[in-house]
């Protein structure tokens, strides 16, 4: 399921999380497809890295001094990437490695307040 709201490198992280999702349903839930829970958290995250303040500099989640996910998605989230991640890199090595280089990256400044995460539109046709 490719998101219809998120674009670039947040449109890649969610390629990421639904990768580590469908694992972790086929295990735990034994489906095939996203089960309807680990649909309803998948969609969560997506709005989460749409609504994100950093927008396409946005640091891995681990990182991030930001909190946006309430506690009960949260701890569904860790317990999903806590299993999935290790076991990510046979089925999706590319996905994988480019998640690893994102870890290593230093996290940017804080956005302000009341700015857009969005790039202008004058800035997307360059």
């Amino acid at each position: 399921m490719a998101s219809d709201i998120l674009k670039g490198a947040l449109a890649t992280e969610f390629r990421t999380v639904e990768a580590m999702m469908r694992i972790y349903c086929k295990k735990h839930h034994s489906s095939e497809t996203l089960c309807e829970s680990c649909q309803a958290l998948l969609g969560y995250a997506e709005t989460k890295l749409d609504r994100c303040p950093y927008g396409e500099s946005k640091p891995t989640c681990n990182k991030c001094p930001i909190h946006c996910y309430k506690p009960e998605p949260k701890a569904q989230m860790k317990a999903v990437m806590v299993y999935a991640g290790p076991r990510m890199l046979l089925p999706h090595p590319i996905l994988s490695i480019r998640h690893l280089l994102h870890e290593r990256k230093e996290v940017p400044r804080k956005p302000e307040a009341w700015q857009s995460n969005k790039k202008p539109v004058s800035e997307e046709a360059d």
